[in-house]
């Protein structure tokens, strides 16, 4: 469904509504995944969905209600639903704030084509060439190819009248070997640039190399994290940006707006227009984004605000509204960690004894005001003595203060796009001088 039809399925709910208010939201997904083990494709899936999403504002009282059915019977029941949700919902001591219109601009490449019109058989071709990386580097593999385009369309009574479509694709493998393992990952908007050779080849490489691991003692240690382990990490993150939580005191920002609370080389940002993961220029609320700094040089610079927020703080609308009304707040979707100077290279280069880190996992939140995570390190951890990699080193589990390890780091200077089930975010990798494992395993 492309933006003018979803456009006239938005106007025909708004043109059965009788709220005083209300905001339509249609959104129209095709994603696709291929999934393999053992090089072998054992799962297809394939999922259109069209769903309608109505937010009626009834004498200051909210009410949400949603539908897949497109016809003019479900269109006025939901409606309906909706308008009778409020009813029963408490009035608001300051009215909804529904979005005007206003000129938005879709960010360069954020819509491909090519993914859009991607065929299983082309998902199929990059995970063979993963296979045959797998096969001649003697491990076996698992993991997946995903291609998907989605669009969203958001209508007000107001006025508001915004639309984006844009595509993703993605292929995560995890190669194992006798006793070792690797990962590689690659992401973006564009499926061609999904080498199955280049991506296969990585994750067989870091496992042949972390044969034959060794225990080494928990502590603390001087550590380099991949992009893909840091953006494990960083997406801890996004809570602390919002408005709601820096308000509640839960963020390690309250309080501390125009401190230093990090090392001056870390720069933080949410930027929908990043050339790496081009987003929709306007949030669920149909209210442009800004491109925020939110950490520049170890600063705190600013959090984020939806309608409700910026009226209760009395800020400025950054654009980072979820679909209202919720209970987290405006949130960042778009986060960007600013590279530095050194390459992946001479980070390890310069590090006397330390740890390369390839990914990490099951990370989990200890303390949220204090940002402390724990989790483990996966599928090629590696030792680093006198600026080589050594070795192979047995995992282990982590239990950090993230802020505190951003207090002495230098990042590296490529940036590269990662993510997982809940987020995308854009990082290069980083080197912690002080980073805390609490224990190893026997693997």
């Amino acid at each position: 469904m492309d933006a003018d039809a979803r456009r006239a399925l938005a106007e025909r709910v708004l043109a059965r509504s009788r709220a005083d208010a209300t905001e339509a939201i249609v959104t129209s997904d095709h994603r696709a995944l291929t999934r393999f083990t053992h090089e072998f494709i054992h799962q297809n899936v394939d999922v259109e969905n069209v769903a309608i999403r109505v937010r009626a504002i009834v004498d200051g009282r909210t009410g949400v209600a949603s539908t897949n059915a497109t016809d003019d019977a479900a269109i006025d029941t939901v409606v309906q639903r909706a308008m009778e949700i409020a009813a029963f919902a408490p009035r608001s001591s300051e009215p909804p704030l529904l979005a005007a219109y206003a000129d938005v601009t879709v960010p360069t490449g954020a819509y491909v084509a090519a993914t859009a019109n991607a065929t299983p058989d082309e998902r199929a071709h990059v995970a063979a060439a993963i296979f045959e990386q797998a096969t001649s580097n003697g491990c076996w593999c698992s993991g997946y190819v995903t291609t998907a385009t989605g669009g969203v369309t958001i209508v007000t009574t107001s006025g508001a009248d915004a639309s984006f479509d844009g595509t993703e694709c993605g292929a995560n493998v995890k190669m194992t070997a006798g006793d070792s393992t690797g990962f590689a990952e690659r992401y973006g908007t564009d499926a061609r640039m999904l080498d199955g050779d280049l991506i296969g080849s990585r994750a067989a490489r870091k496992a042949k190399r972390s044969a034959s691991p060794v225990a080494v003692d928990p502590g603390e240690w001087t550590v380099i994290l991949e992009p893909a382990a840091f953006g494990e990490l960083v997406h801890f993150l996004g809570d602390h940006f919002s408005a709601q939580s820096y308000d509640e005191g839960s963020s390690f920002l309250s309080g501390r707006l125009g401190e230093r609370v990090m090392g001056a080389g870390v720069t933080i940002r949410d930027d929908y227009a990043h050339p790496r993961h081009p987003d929709a220029p306007f949030d669920w609320e149909g209210t442009p984004k800004k491109r925020v700094a939110l950490i520049e040089g170890g600063v705190a610079r600013t959090v984020l605000t939806d309608s409700a927020w910026a009226r209760k703080l009395d800020r400025p609308n950054t654009g980072h509204g979820l679909p209202a009304p919720n209970a987290y707040g405006p949130y960042p979707l778009d986060l960007v960690v600013e590279p530095g100077t050194a390459s992946v290279e001479e980070l390890i280069a310069s590090t006397k004894r330390g740890l390369l880190v390839t990914r990490l996992w099951y990370v989990r939140i200890v303390d949220q005001r204090k940002t402390i995570l724990t989790g483990m390190t996966r599928d090629g951890t590696f030792l680093i003595e006198n600026g080589a990699i050594v070795r192979g080193v047995r995992n282990l589990r982590f239990n950090q203060s993230l802020v505190d390890a951003l207090g002495t780091c230098t990042l590296s200077n490529e940036q590269l796009r990662t993510g997982g089930y809940s987020y995308a975010l854009v990082t290069p990798a980083v080197k912690f001088d002080r980073f805390t494992f609490a224990s190893t395993t026997d693997y």
